[in-house]
């Protein structure tokens, strides 16, 4: 039987998704600690975010509202499956993540990825973020005025749960394509560590 915690846990994670994906910043309060801090660090200089958020109302803002405002057609996957979830001392450490979407004013694909770590908090009936960091190891900026890529880059891929395996065979098929459109899908292939 699957400890109790994880379920929680795996929620909280499903809850943030479908609040940053589909900009629905009320559903952060579901999963985050009112005094849930979130920090960044970025090996990448195509995108920027506070280094710093401190409280569930300021994590919206700045994940959902302001994101939304910007990305469109956002789709967000943890490159594992969902039951492969492992969490030690209320921390989830280096979960990877790929993100695709769209920034509609440049007419562009942006694809990314890197890991994420989440803190609970102690309550063990409703447990809540109590710190969430993530960090940004490439986002691509890529020509896509009619979606076309995006929309390829994102068919049939499990949501939010994907599994590397899964991942590897459909960017690896996409990236091997004899027009060469999706060659920069081989370095979102893997999941980063």
């Amino acid at each position: 039987m699957e400890d109790p915690l994880l379920q929680h846990y795996r929620h909280a994670l499903e809850t943030y998704i479908d609040a940053k994906d589909n900009t629905k910043p009320a559903r952060i309060h579901e999963a985050f600690a009112q005094d849930a801090e979130l920090t960044f660090s970025l090996a990448t200089p195509n995108i920027a975010f506070p280094a710093r958020s401190v409280g569930a109302e300021a994590i919206a803002k700045t994940l959902v509202s302001d994101f939304g405002e910007r990305y469109s057609h956002c789709r967000t996957y943890y490159l594992c499956e969902a039951t492969a979830l492992v969490a030690r001392e209320r921390t989830i450490e280096a979960l990877p993540w790929l993100v695709v979407m769209r920034e509609d004013a440049a007419g562009a694909l942006r694809i990314g990825h890197g890991t994420y770590r989440w803190t609970f908090d102690a309550n063990d009936i409703a447990p809540r973020v109590s710190a969430f960091h993530i960090h940004i190891a490439r986002m691509d900026v890529i020509d896509d005025p009619d979606g076309a890529r995006l929309e390829r880059l994102q068919q049939g891929l499990s949501y939010p749960w994907l599994a590397p395996a899964e991942l590897a065979a459909r960017y690896g098929a996409l990236a091997g394509d004899a027009s060469g459109a999706f060659a920069f899908a081989r370095e979102f292939a893997r999941p980063v560590r």
